[in-house]
């Protein structure tokens, strides 16, 4: 039920973190996998893919130019199972945050999300088969402080999630999202490197800690496996606990 035998996923942003730990998750239950960079420099997770034996291959595209997302996509071999893990932040009180930086995070959060999902999501539909995995954040409930361009892409990844599930469902395409807690990253070192704000926000993880990139990996071999075929629309909390408080 859980096996990735014979499906082919694509995981953007696969150098580092969530989208290396996503990437090697699906690779270990059997998927082959197509691993997505700004720049070509994906040498070291493609040799860990190689390592468990599965087929692998790189696509370079800089998701900062979402108008460069059809016409990349259109050259892709056929893709089983699409996350949609690659993602910037920029943190600056709202009062002073750039609209430049505002709008980068959405063209890269949110823009080149929906795009990609068109793209492929519109090849899925065609043979009645495929999933698309959002990785969403706490941040897709909660406003957050100082992110004001990273809150409102994430609560966009949400309803993406949602309206894409809406369409899609009948024919076969399932689209949910997995939502992080505060996780490890190089996205987060500013809140786990400040020794103060790291104690604050992990005295409020039920789990007593902060996750780890492989602790979202099962809830990706879920949602990128048959065991989820009744599951739409979905956004999926990895969060030690983080919404039960």
């Amino acid at each position: 039920m859980f096996s990735l035998e014979g499906r082919t996923a694509l995981v953007t942003g696969a150098r580092t973190g969530i989208g290396r730990a996503v990437a090697l998750g699906l690779a270990a239950a059997g998927a082959d996998l197509v691993l997505h960079g700004r720049d070509d420099d994906l040498g070291e997770v493609e040799s860990e893919v190689r390592r468990t034996g599965r087929r692998v291959s790189r696509w370079v595209l800089d998701l900062s130019d979402p108008a460069a997302v059809p016409e990349a996509a259109a050259r892709l071999g056929p893709i089983d199972v699409l996350v949609n893990n690659a993602g910037i932040i920029r943190r600056a009180p709202a009062a002073e945050h750039p609209y430049a930086s505002f709008r980068e995070v959405l063209d890269v959060n949110l823009d080149a999300v929906f795009l990609l999902s068109q793209a492929l999501g519109a090849r899925m539909l065609a043979r009645g088969s495929g999933k698309i995995i959002m990785i969403a954040s706490m941040l897709s409930y909660q406003g957050g402080v100082n992110v004001a361009g990273y809150t409102s892409a994430k609560h966009g990844v949400a309803g993406l999630t949602k309206a894409l599930a809406c369409e899609w469902a009948g024919s076969g395409v399932q689209v949910n999202a997995i939502a992080p807690g505060y996780i490890r990253t190089g996205n987060t070192e500013r809140l786990w490197d400040d020794p103060a704000r790291e104690a604050e926000i992990r005295s409020r993880i039920p789990a007593g800690r902060w996750g780890r990139p492989e602790d979202l990996v099962g809830a990706a071999v879920f949602l990128a496996s048959a065991a989820s075929d009744y599951v739409n629309g979905h956004l999926l909390a990895v969060d030690g606990g983080w919404l039960a408080r």
